[in-house]
C-alpha cells in the first residue's frame, strides 16, 4: 500500500495526550495513533452514511403491517431468550 506523508498541527495539550498514549504502548508511534484516529473517523462517517441510506429506504418503502408484526414477534422472542 502506498502512503503519503502529511503535516498536522495539534494543540500542545492534545500532543501531550497523544505522547502519553505512545509512551503507554497503546500506539507504536504518533503516526500510528493519528492513522488510527483517521481510520476511526472515516469508519464512523461510513456507518452514518449507511444508516441514513437505510432510513431513507424505509421512508421510501415503509414496512407492511405483516412485516411489522413479524418484527415485533421476533423482538419479543429474542428478549425472552435473554438470560437476564
Amino acid at each position: 500500500m502506498s502512503t503519503t506523508q502529511i503535516a498536522v498541527r495539534l494543540p500542545d495539550t492534545l500532543l501531550t495526550q497523544l505522547d502519553h498514549l505512545v509512551t503507554a504502548g497503546v500506539f507504536e508511534s504518533r503516526a500510528a495513533a493519528v492513522r488510527a484516529g483517521v481510520e476511526s473517523v472515516t469508519a464512523e462517517c461510513l456507518r452514518h452514511e449507511i444508516d441514513r441510506a437505510i432510513v431513507d429506504g424505509y421512508r421510501r418503502v415503509p414496512p407492511t403491517s405483516d412485516e411489522l408484526r413479524a418484527a415485533r414477534a421476533y423482538l419479543r422472542s429474542s428478549i425472552l431468550e435473554e438470560p437476564w
